[in-house]
């Protein structure tokens, strides 16, 4: 085992390889507070990619409902049991990641699902826990949440490591991890090595398969489906850069290393995910903390107080089919770039407010306006 650097973790842990970032880094941002729950990202990710024989179970995007959904079924209860202790000092994980708590003879710490636990991808489907439906701002007593998934494309990918065949590689121009078809074997250690479950077997081809973050878009410049096609307008695609090359005008690197309001999604299993959330404001503070790290409390905080700029970023989730590389804020609206720093789109800061006469003299009609 090499000796590589996670900066989600705050230090130094063990990876079969050595550590080597991408030219640069394809990223997301979800933000849960705008989730409606609709499964259009599901079904557009479906329909294109997943709709052949032997795919009927096999979902590559999936809207779960926390604490008790998952797909497959209590997926990271079973990996957070096994990996035990998990603490944090001072913004640094002290507790063993997947590849150090791996047991002997193995590359990474995991399990192998159940086939009935692949069968339910939206099981407890808005089901909430607590004792009380009384609402306590800013924590309810009685809650529940959407927790959107794909294919985290982590710079520590537990599925690549632990692939005999070395079918699963990540691409150096964009760090997209895909797996190579004419070189799988079908041994399924990449199922059970990814804590997150997103490498999933197709019994009719004898291969694993997973998100491929819709690299065909994403090579001209276009956001993959499941971000076109939100309803919610709760993502938002780019390229992130390791903090020592922080850009601040590059609309993911903002949120997720300036002003840190976008959080890893379980950052003590050691891959370095790179799909990012804003927790939901709503949920009690020690499950968001075991779910996205130690900096949820000041996440929450920014993004329930918004400054001007990151309300400008905020804005431009859902607002373009192209990939935004830059953004830049004026006092009336937000400018957005892509990589050859062509203007994509410009969206107002402020949204027009039309108050009708309570009588119209072209229609000769009473209009009520309802508050």
């Amino acid at each position: 085992m090499a000796k590589v650097y996670n900066w989600q973790i705050g230090r130094e842990m063990e990876y079969l390889y050595e550590g080597k970032r991408p030219k640069k880094q394809f990223a997301a941002v979800f933000d849960i507070n705008r989730c409606i729950g609709c499964q259009t990202c599901t079904m557009s990710c479906k329909s294109t990619w997943t709709f052949d024989k032997g795919q009927e179970y096999m979902w590559w995007n999936n809207v779960e409902t926390k604490p008790y959904g998952g797909y497959p079924q209590f997926w990271d209860h079973r990996i957070l049991e096994m990996l035990g202790t998990q603490s944090w000092e001072n913004g640094v994980y002290t507790g063993k990641t997947i590849f150090e708590a791996r047991p002997e003879g193995a590359i990474a710490l995991g399990f192998m699902p159940s086939e009935p636990e692949w069968r339910f991808p939206n099981i407890y489907e808005d089901t909430p826990t607590g004792w009380s439906s009384t609402v306590e701002l800013p924590v309810h007593q009685n809650w529940m949440f959407y927790l959107q998934r794909i294919c985290n494309h982590c710079t520590y990918p537990a599925c690549l490591a632990s692939c005999p065949r070395k079918a699963i590689y990540k691409r150096e121009e964009d760090g997209i991890v895909l797996i190579d078809q004419n070189r799988c074997g079908g041994f399924k250690k990449c199922v059970e090595a990814c804590p997150y479950k997103k490498s999933l077997y197709r019994e009719y081809t004898g291969r694993s398969e997973k998100c491929i973050a819709c690299y065909p878009r994403v090579e001209e410049g276009t956001i993959p489906r499941c971000v076109a096609t939100c309803v919610g307008k709760i993502r938002l695609q780019g390229f992130l850069n390791p903090p020592e090359k922080v850009d601040p005008s590059n609309p993911i690197d903002y949120l997720v290393h300036v002003e840190k309001v976008a959080l890893p999604l379980y950052p003590q299993f050691g891959l370095e995910p790179n799909v990012y959330y804003i927790p939901p404001r709503w949920v009690p503070r020690d499950f968001l903390t075991q779910m996205f790290g130690p900096g949820v409390e000041a996440a929450i905080r920014k993004r329930t107080n918004l400054d001007s700029t990151l309300f400008a970023v905020l804005r431009l989730f859902g607002t373009t089919q192209r990939i935004i590389s830059k953004f830049k804020p004026t006092s009336k609206e937000v400018v957005a770039y892509d990589s050859g720093g062509n203007e994509v789109i410009r969206v107002s800061l402020e949204e027009p407010t039309y108050i009708r006469p309570f009588y119209d003299e072209k229609y000769k009609i009473h209009r009520f306006n309802e508050p």
